[in-house]
């Protein structure tokens, strides 16, 4: 192995380390074990290991800038409040964003941190178009980064992602509340962590209600008005069919409206809807406008800059935080009938 194609996982797994005891280690923080400190230098020595000359520097002076890198968020109706977060934190701290769009390629997205350590940031943000897990180059290792709706499946770098079990639960309870106990929930046919959480959300508002969970109710289609459509063309169809209706995002709440319409239904009287994302060009301007979960971009975006930038967070041995943001209620008219005042 030769010494430019030795990289911190290289040293990590040799050592029987995480790659973040690895970065402590090359950027001489106080907080890991001598015997730990003494193995892992041990290993580097072996291997030949050569920090970047931009690592290096960072250690020893700012440049004001951080990194913000994106799969495809950039190019997507939410990138607005995620940038608009981190680049209100870091503004606040004097600190300069610096984004590069990645277009999901995975060959980019490792030159992309490259660059950004050329331009010595003093930290990487990396933000993911939606909920997922993702698996990044070990170059993100070498300055602090935080992830932005996403997390790795070793949680070794702390990440901030939306609580969607708890916004799933209320999004459903709205619904109960108003005394709806056949509730229908389209969901996502691809297998994300957005989903799972919704169903379990969904499933554990049923269950404090005392209303039995009926997989009948629970109908998978692709998240765009289309697959809204369908999915509540199969949702009425039943011969006990839901009088509310939870939709996975916006998108296909939009195609459940279509499909209410043609069948002469009305929105909330006949069957109330919520729904997830406030996707605001959509979500207020659907008849009746439409009640749903916010999505916490622009807070994700505002606590990934302002715990990079807290030194203290990256001088010690605790597992790096895994975050969730509680998704707000938007209550528009979807949901609840109207009450007429001369009725009370």
């Amino acid at each position: 192995m030769s010494r430019t194609s030795v990289t911190i996982q290289d040293i990590a797994k040799r050592a029987g380390v995480g790659v973040g005891t690895v970065s402590r280690v090359l950027n001489d923080s106080p907080q890991v074990d001598p015997t730990t400190r003494q193995a892992v230098q041990a290993v580097i020595t072996e291997l030949g290991y050569r920090p970047k000359s931009a690592a290096k520097i960072l250690r020893t002076r700012k440049t004001h800038e951080i990194g913000f890198i994106t799969d495809e968020i950039a190019t997507t109706p939410f990138a607005v409040d995620v940038i608009r977060g981190a680049q209100d934190a870091a503004w606040a701290q004097g600190k300069l964003l610096v984004l590069i769009n990645t277009n999901r390629d995975a060959q980019m997205l490792e030159a992309a941190i490259e660059t950004m350590l050329e331009r010595q940031v003093e930290g990487i943000v990396y933000a993911a178009m939606f909920h997922q897990q993702v698996s990044l180059p070990a170059n993100i290792y070498e300055v602090p980064a935080v992830l932005v709706d996403c997390f790795c499946a070793e949680q070794n770098l702390p990440s901030v992602v939306p609580d969607e079990v708890q916004g799933s639960y209320e999004a459903t309870e709205l619904l109960l509340k108003q005394g709806h106990r056949r509730i229908g929930h389209m969901t996502n046919v691809e297998s994300y962590p957005a989903k799972h959480g919704r169903i379990q959300g969904y499933k554990q508002a049923l269950a404090d209600y005392g209303v039995a969970f009926d997989p009948e109710l629970i109908t998978e289609e692709w998240t765009d008005p289309h697959g809204g459509y369908r999915a509540a063309r199969r949702l009425m169809a039943l011969e006990d069919r839901p009088t509310a209706i939870f939709c996975f995002n916006d998108r296909m709440a939009m195609g459940t409206y279509d499909l209410l319409h043609e069948l002469g239904l009305r929105i909330p009287d006949d069957v109330a809807i919520t729904s997830f994302d406030n996707q605001e060009l959509l979500a207020a301007h659907l008849r009746p406008p439409l009640t749903t979960m916010q999505l916490p971009h622009y807070a994700m975006g505002q606590w990934a800059v302002n715990y990079l930038l807290d030194s203290n967070n990256h001088n010690h041995e605790s597992a790096p935080p895994q975050i969730l943001l509680e998704c707000p209620p938007i209550l528009r008219k979807s949901h609840q009938k109207e009450i007429d005042p001369e009725r009370g």
